[in-house]
């Protein structure tokens, strides 16, 4: 069953999804294919024939532009769920700090930075109170 993903509403962060009821029955399809990644003999499977293995869920046709075109955002937006996608991410060859660059549309290597100056940052703080 197609269903249209809901808008993102009340976001506290402009550009988020929330992932509600909603979200999850909309990414039902894309979200059991991902799962079913916790098994290496269907990872081959999906590397081996990826339109066949995206057929066996019957993605809709956003998810499976956004698998084909790599982009998790659109796939987030299609009711992907992180936790289920960073299986796919990884097949893909997507480290965090990949998925992270696209989250909030930086290059990866000022994603890496902005991570290390978001420790270093921390860090400071913890030692000026003890």
């Amino acid at each position: 069953m197609t269903k249209t993903p809901t808008p993102a509403r009340d976001a506290p962060i402009a550009g988020t999804h929330i992932f509600d009821g909603d979200a999850a029955a909309c990414g039902l399809e894309l979200n059991a294919m991902c799962y079913s990644f916790n098994d290496g003999a269907n990872r081959a499977a999906f590397l081996a024939d990826e339109d066949a293995y995206c057929a066996r869920f019957a993605l809709s046709a956003a998810q499976r532009e956004a698998v084909a075109s790599r982009n998790v955002l659109a796939m987030i937006a299609a009711g992907g769920n992180i936790y289920y996608l960073a299986k796919l991410a990884g097949i893909f060859g997507l480290s965090v700090q990949d998925v992270g660059a696209q989250q909030t549309g930086m290059s990866v290597d000022a994603f890496k930075a902005m991570l290390l100056d978001q420790a270093g940052q921390i860090k400071s703080r913890e030692a000026q109170h003890g």
